[in-house]
């Protein structure tokens, strides 16, 4: 509840967005007072101009032909990011823990420390996000993620010291945080045109927790029909995450510095 009353306080001084008070508020001259922060005062009128001439028809419809790539990369960054395993850590943490060995009351201590790290590396991913583009994260996020689920895998398998085990929970957890956590929202915001861009941000969103919905239902499940170890399913995970490299490396553009009226997909 803390940290909500803190988010609270915080928004109350945002701004709103420029895009929607020129588009939806006809308020230019604050749309210009904020762009002129953003900006530093340069060429701020060509911006509404720009703002303006892209929003050409807010009822065009998402799944048309003009839009095809955008859905299909929403749709892979949203498969991908639930495919990685990331809520099934994170809401069955204690469980996975006391199957490695931990005992019950060091499972949820171990499970404050992988909230910790999540936080942690969720603001550092914030915080280079711009500095070093949505590409470079997702190169360093599916790097950790192959890594340290192969790994936790291999630990499961081989009976490795539970604190081995740990390690890369966190190492998991951090790759997360840094890369898909930090990037799949912005990335999603930024692919789509003014026209279709809040449906195709619901879109993006409402494909991530079908998936996570679905994995997080079925993942105990599975493990079970394994026999209790969840080492196959950690592999499993590494897998779709190799694959999810390949979708960085082949498919998905860098969005970075380019606004939102001259993206090109």
């Amino acid at each position: 509840a803390i940290p909500s009353i803190f988010f609270l306080l915080s928004i109350i001084k945002i701004p709103e967005s420029p895009r929607w008070l020129i588009l939806f508020a006809n308020k230019d001259k604050k749309a210009k007072e904020i762009l002129n922060i953003m900006y530093d005062g340069k060429g701020v009128d060509n911006k509404v101009l720009e703002i303006r001439k892209g929003f050409n028809d807010n009822n065009q419809s998402l799944f048309s032909k003009p839009f095809f790539t955008q859905l299909k990369l929403a749709f892979l960054i949203s498969f991908f990011n639930q495919l990685s395993g990331i809520n099934f850590v994170l809401y069955y943490a204690p469980q996975i823990l006391e199957s490695a060995g931990f005992g019950t009351s060091d499972s949820l201590m171990s499970s404050i420390s992988i909230g910790f790290i999540n936080l942690l590396f969720t603001l550092l991913g914030v915080r280079l996000i711009d500095s070093f583009g949505r590409k470079f994260l997702m190169y360093v996020g599916s790097f950790g993620y192959i890594i340290s689920l192969i790994s936790i895998g291999s630990c499961f398998l081989l009976e490795l010291n539970s604190n081995i085990l740990l390690t890369f929970i966190l190492l998991f957890v951090a790759s997360h945080a840094i890369g898909q956590g930090a990037v799949i929202w912005v990335f999603i915001s930024e692919i789509f045109p003014n026209s279709v861009r809040a449906k195709g941000q619901s879109f993006g969103s409402g494909i991530h927790w079908v998936f996570a919905a679905i994995i997080t239902a079925i993942t105990p499940y599975v493990i079970d029909l394994l026999g209790n170890n969840p080492g196959l399913i950690f592999f499993f995970f590494g897998l779709m995450m190799i694959f999810q490299l390949i979708f960085v490396y082949r498919t998905m553009p860098e969005t970075r510095k380019t606004s939102l009226e001259k993206m090109k997909l």
